[in-house]
């Protein structure tokens, strides 16, 4: 499968938007982002770009995707398929992208950041309802339990994600209960529950052309 392999932190210079891709470490004085906040290259500091309104929608659009860590096909499949559905295409959208797998792994405390879920699914770390699942793009549904799998309950990078966790710090549509290391998907959110200040209709835009 393919992936993104270069420097994560030159994707949040690039958008000039800190996107939390590493977790925490995007919180402590480490980020790269607030060491150099500028363009990535040679003349990174010297750059003066006038944008287009395409230019904006595409910013928007490659914004969204890096933040749930997608490339473009993938994001692309989820977005025509968030059109497809009835509702507003937008919110679509990112109810979608929120009920991914991998995403919803991270938004526990069960790994560190999406990139590190997506390893941990894909090496059969956790069930869903009871199940195992390794794949993940996969949508769950509301009621949906995760859980780490039984012999993956001593990994060391689980139990330093979940010691990050406070109580009271889960968002409304999820369920954790750090001691038993599972938690309920309880619904889908709203888009005004996601934590997230996108502009999801540029996406709309972008594509519509």
């Amino acid at each position: 499968m393919a992936r993104y392999r270069d420097a994560v932190c030159k994707i949040c210079r690039r958008e000039a938007e800190k996107l939390f891709l590493k977790g925490e470490r995007c919180q402590t004085a480490k980020c790269s982002f607030e060491k150099r906040g500028y363009f990535p290259g040679q003349h990174g500091k010297l750059r003066r770009v006038k944008i287009s309104d395409y230019g904006i929608q595409l910013r928007e659009k490659q914004k969204i995707k890096r933040y749930y860590g997608l490339l473009e096909a993938q994001f692309r499949g989820t977005f025509e398929k968030a059109n497809r559905k009835k509702g507003i295409t937008s919110d679509n959208l990112l109810k979608m992208l929120e009920s991914r797998f991998d995403n919803v792994v991270y938004r526990m405390g069960l790994a560190p950041s999406r990139n590190m879920a997506r390893q941990l699914i894909r090496h059969r770390h956790f069930n869903v309802n009871g199940k195992l699942v390794d794949i993940p793009s996969y949508q769950l549904k509301a009621g949906d339990e995760v859980q780490v799998r039984e012999k993956s309950r001593k990994m060391e990078a689980i139990h330093d994600s979940m010691r990050r966790i406070k109580e009271g710090k889960q968002l409304s549509w999820l369920n954790l209960d750090k001691a038993n290391l599972k938690g309920i998907y309880l619904n889908v959110p709203n888009r005004d529950e996601i934590p997230v200040l996108f502009n999801a209709n540029l996406v709309v835009e972008f594509y519509s052309k």
